[in-house]
């Protein structure tokens, strides 16, 4: 099988020729049919996190191995199965949830791999999708499609995920006003979410007036510019003067989350998703006089993962897929994310 391999940060992927795998036991090998291009990866061709003040988090400090094939947003078919498998057949076209975790810490034990001490990420800690089949450890990752759109379905396993798990973070206050910080591809999902599961007003930030409209189109009530200087107070004026309940910062840069804290009313609730990185100073009196909530969003669980692929199902969102690359063109998909030449998603069809 052919696979597109990151040998070390900032190196150009290798596409390289090893044996199928065969399957064991409760694995499944998935023929891959689409792989998300995202964020997540262009961090792990990077080599790592920017922290700010000049610091920077190597992935290879959080266990990362190189090589290491990317992908980890994996859409297929099963081609075939262990001796333990139930419940799927060759041809089953399937959802992979790619974040794996060591079973036995206290995140695992309640069912939330996502955030384990130890995690074994599909793309990540182990071989993902930029290949033309990906070995999936257990069956239990796994969810058919059952008439979900496969390039669309891709984004579900992290960005979609990831804006899933924000909102719903979001929305335990009930906010009458929900402020979306950014509106590419993450951002974008986001609104479609906050718009369907949720009873805000939602306004949607971004520097990009293409983006904004497409944003008004997935159901943003309100839509800001942030190069306009006086944006932090039209948002304001927006929520009758008070301020928003909840904001979403799917960004997650220093301006960004300066935006969010200073547009954030007294007991709102701020949710941190993008790692863009950085750092900034916090006004520490204000946290506790105004008793705001603080807090990051990670992907999100398998349950999350499953009850996400159901409102695909009943077309309450629509993931929108941009741009198609081959195995061959992995970097120029990458490239082109870095350049933000990519609205919406992008995949890889091996």
């Amino acid at each position: 099988m052919k696979s597109a391999r990151i040998t070390g940060p900032n190196e150009p992927l290798v596409l390289v020729e090893t044996e199928t795998p065969h399957p064991k036991d409760n694995q499944v090998l998935v023929k891959v049919k689409a792989v998300g291009v995202c964020h997540s990866d262009l961090h792990l061709w990077e080599g790592g996190y920017d922290l700010g003040d000049g610091k920077f988090m190597k992935v290879t400090d959080r266990g990362v191995k190189y090589p290491v094939t990317p992908g980890h947003e994996i859409v297929g078919t099963v081609e075939e199965l262990g001796n333990n498998v139930k419940g799927y057949s060759k041809g089953d076209e399937v959802l992979v949830y790619p974040w794996i975790g060591c079973g036995v810490c206290p995140a695992c034990k309640v069912e939330n791999e996502n955030l384990c001490d130890a995690p074994k990420s599909l793309g990540v800690f182990q071989d993902g999708g930029y290949s033309q089949y990906s070995l999936v450890p257990d069956f239990k990752y796994l969810a058919k499609l059952n008439g979900v759109d496969p390039e669309s379905a891709t984004s579900l396993a992290c960005s979609g995920l990831t804006a899933y798990n924000a909102i719903k973070k979001s929305n335990q206050n009930s906010p009458e006003f929900l402020v979306i910080i950014g509106a590419g591809g993450l951002g974008l999902m986001g609104v479609q979410i906050a718009h369907s599961i949720t009873k805000s007003k939602i306004i949607c930030v971004d520097l990009d007036d293409q983006k904004l409209e497409i944003a008004k189109k997935m159901g943003a009530d309100f839509v800001f510019n942030s190069k306009d200087p006086d944006t932090t107070q039209k948002i304001i004026s927006t929520c009758n003067g008070k301020g928003a309940d909840s904001v979403v910062d799917f960004v997650n840069a220093p301006p960004t989350a300066k935006m969010g804290l200073a547009v954030l009313r007294k007991r709102g609730n701020l949710v941190l998703v993008g790692l863009f990185g950085g750092s900034m100073e916090l006004s520490l009196v204000t946290i506790p006089l105004k008793s705001i909530i603080i807090q990051g969003a990670y992907t999100g669980n398998y349950t999350d993962m499953v009850e996400l692929l159901d409102l695909a199902r009943k077309g309450t969102i629509n993931p929108m897929i941009s741009k198609r690359y081959s195995l061959d063109a992995a970097n120029t998909a990458l490239e082109d994310l870095k350049a933000r030449k990519i609205v919406g998603r992008a995949v890889i069809n091996p």
